[in-house]
């Protein structure tokens, strides 16, 4: 099972397909439409104009496709849901291949534009769509034969573990899964499981037990009366590539969580972490990266006199590096400018305050204006941060804030942020206690992210840049 070579089969089609269908509607142009316009004897050719958008408009449908989720999963695909993602991608990829190449072309008549439009979109689908399907078809009969399968766990030791293994195994159709073994809550002497499927350690080593034994599905069957346990259970999920079901409540029945899956004995809901749709994570991903780059570049002559300025007025290195904390818990070093006099903790980890003896009189201002984190651009290229998202704190004051807030810990389901939601309401924050208050702003955002949220936070970041209300 070669996930790369599979992938490859998608794109390799994908191509093929768009530069086909691109040429197909190119001769339509030359033989239906123009001839309408021109005459008869309207000259067919092939300029240089159709020769790029060969090569060229193939890499934007690619693009398109990527940012839809099209190369994601693709062991788990859904013809339907295929279908319906192929309609709605083609037709506004169409859209705006119309809009920008094709508005302007001379026509007979305002019919011949919709006769493109729907032409082009005929060709589009049909050169992509059915490549798809057949592949997408062969691989559910591997499936469904056990040629492909996913390593899978089961959470649970009763009788709910029970019945979840004898449908998985006893199902008509193979689902692909492949249960390996099972893992306990640790609560139960009898394990309902024990003899059947080989007994792999417990929930508290969750995590080691899906990476040593490589993974793919977790299928949580607990009482839903053990909201701790389902809780730890996901957290620690969180930054894994797994997927994970779970049996759900009656309530989630009733009020319609529950979704069909490829298992057809027992019902069971995917949690899903992600807090955004594939394609606003994508979009926000390359927006992230392709803004960092442009200010680093606008902004080189601004860090060239910061920098000089820094060396001139204190001694010590221009850059401040120290490690954070990033998404999944994971350690990242932070680059800004030195706002600070050097050993300036000496004594310890301290937050800085308004009057903080420590900060120099060019880091004031540069904190003031927030022009410090101009270097923070260079960690959102890295992938370490985003423009946008809660910001990134010491190990040392983490374990603080947990102490007294331990949801604190949801923030690191999304990436750390230049600016945040908890930031332009709350501002820098001197102590633990005030770091506590800001955390109920940033909870607030990942629990509502999306790119227009996001947009809405750079604009309030800009004005409070401009008051000059930085710390």
């Amino acid at each position: 099972m070669n996930k790369r070579l599979h992938t490859f089969k998608y794109i390799l089609f994908d191509l093929l397909g768009t530069s086909v269908a691109w040429f197909l509607f190119h001769v339509y142009r030359k033989v239906v439409i123009e001839p309408k316009v021109f005459g008869e004897f309207a000259r067919f050719d092939v300029g240089i104009n159709v020769i790029l958008g060969l090569i060229l408009l193939p890499f934007f449908w690619l693009f398109l496709f990527y940012v839809n989720g099209f190369y994601k999963d693709i062991y788990r695909r859904s013809r339907l849901k295929q279908l319906g993602a192929s309609i709605l991608a083609n037709f506004f990829g169409v859209l705006i291949i119309f809009f920008l190449l094709l508005l302007d072309d001379y026509v007979a008549s305002y019919k011949n534009y919709y006769q493109m439009f729907l032409m082009l979109f005929a060709l589009q689908f049909t050169f992509t769509y059915f490549p798809r399907l057949i592949i997408t078809s062969a691989t559910i009969r591997k499936i469904r034969k056990g040629i492909i399968g996913f390593p899978t766990i089961i959470v649970g030791d009763d009788e709910r573990a029970l019945e979840l293994y004898n449908d998985i195994t006893n199902q008509p159709k193979l689902g692909g899964n492949r249960i390996i073994g099972f893992v306990s809550t640790g609560f139960r002497d009898e394990l309902s499981l024990n003899g059947i499927t080989p007994h792999l350690g417990t929930y508290s080593t969750l995590r080691d037990i899906i990476q040593e034994h490589n993974v793919e599905e977790v299928l949580i069957a607990i009482e839903n009366s053990d909201n701790k346990v389902i809780s730890r259970i996901t957290n620690d999920l969180i930054g894994l590539d797994v997927i994970v079901k779970a049996i759900p409540s009656l309530y989630d029945m009733l009020t319609g969580r529950v979704k069909m899956t490829a298992i057809f004995g027992t019902p069971l809901i995917q949690v899903s972490f992600d807090l955004m749709p594939m394609w606003q994570q994508k979009l926000k991903l390359l927006f992230d990266f392709t803004f960092s780059l442009l200010a680093l570049i606008v902004f080189s002559p601004l860090i060239l006199v910061i920098s000089l300025i820094i060396k001139i007025t204190s001694k010590g290195p221009v850059l401040f590096k120290q490690e954070r904390i990033g998404r999944y818990g994971k350690p990242f070093i932070l680059y800004k400018f030195r706002s600070m006099y050097t050993n300036a903790e000496a004594n310890g980890p301290a937050l800085s305050s308004k009057d903080d003896d420590r900060i120099t009189p060019i880091g004031r201002f540069l904190r003031k204006t927030r022009l410090d984190e101009i270097p923070n651009f260079y960690n959102v290229i890295k992938g370490d941060m985003s423009l946008v998202g809660p910001r990134p704190e010491r190990l040392f004051f983490i374990e603080q804030i947990v102490e007294k807030a331990p949801h604190y810990l949801h923030l690191q389901k999304v990436k750390p942020g230049i600016t945040s939601w908890g930031q332009v309401k709350y501002g820098y924050a001197e102590n633990v206690d005030q770091m506590v208050q800001r955390l109920k702003f940033d909870l607030l955002y990942i629990e509502n992210m999306t790119l227009f949220v996001d947009f809405k936070i750079l604009i309030y970041t800009l004005i409070t840049v401009f008051r000059g209300k930085g710390v």
